[in-house]
């Protein structure tokens, strides 16, 4: 049994095949996940988990479309189609994904105003989760990350955990890409520059 925490990422139907932003091979990544889990002795979840009308969603800014990228006061935020919105069956967990050892679900994005990439941080960089304190309370100091979408919230998440201290894995053969204007490239020379493992390419 590996002493470390397995993060699985936004498994949630809206980032499936047909979903509100889905993205590409989305769903192939969960037997992998499955065959994973069993060697972590910590399992960790994370939701996106957003309210109606919320500020990242492109139907809240009359003109702009989804994809656009607009200022907020947190800054520089991508405007997404409508997803995730919390009940819904967009933001259930994709129904093959094995949940039964997670010990904690991470809700992000709930805050109207702002959006949440990062299971550690929102994307004004200074609300936490509670995550980092979970964990390190836990005394769980090496975290794997695996899901979607590998060059946002996955890459968020993993320079956030690098950035708290954590041992870092990415297992990038259990991720999926929505690689917006080269955002997968930016993405992972951040997490290589910022000592997280990448794993499984």
């Amino acid at each position: 049994m590996v002493k470390q925490a397995l993060v699985i990422v936004d498994v949630q139907n809206d980032f499936c095949p047909g979903g509100a932003l889905a993205v590409a091979g989305g769903d192939e990544i969960i037997p992998l996940i499955n065959q994973m889990s069993p060697g972590f002795e910590h399992v960790v979840l994370t939701q996106d988990w957003h309210p109606e009308h919320h500020s990242s969603f492109a139907s809240s800014h009359p003109g702009k479309a989804p994809f656009e990228t607009i200022q907020m006061p947190y800054g520089p935020q991508t405007l997404w189609p409508d997803h995730c919105i919390q009940g819904s069956f967009g933001a259930e967990f994709h129904k093959d994904l094995d949940r039964s050892r997670a010990e904690l679900i991470v809700h992000k994005g709930f805050r109207p105003e702002i959006d949440s990439y990062s299971a550690f941080f929102e994307n004004d960089r200074t609300t936490p989760t509670g995550l980092a304190g979970y964990l390190h309370e836990r005394e769980l100091n090496n975290v794997t990350l695996v899901g979607l979408a590998t060059d946002f919230c996955v890459a968020y998440s993993a320079l956030d955990a690098a950035g708290h201290g954590f041992d870092t894995t990415v297992r990038l053969d259990a991720c999926r890409a929505i690689d917006l204007n080269g955002s997968l490239e930016a993405m992972i020379d951040a997490m290589r520059k910022a000592g997280v493992r990448l794993a499984g390419a």
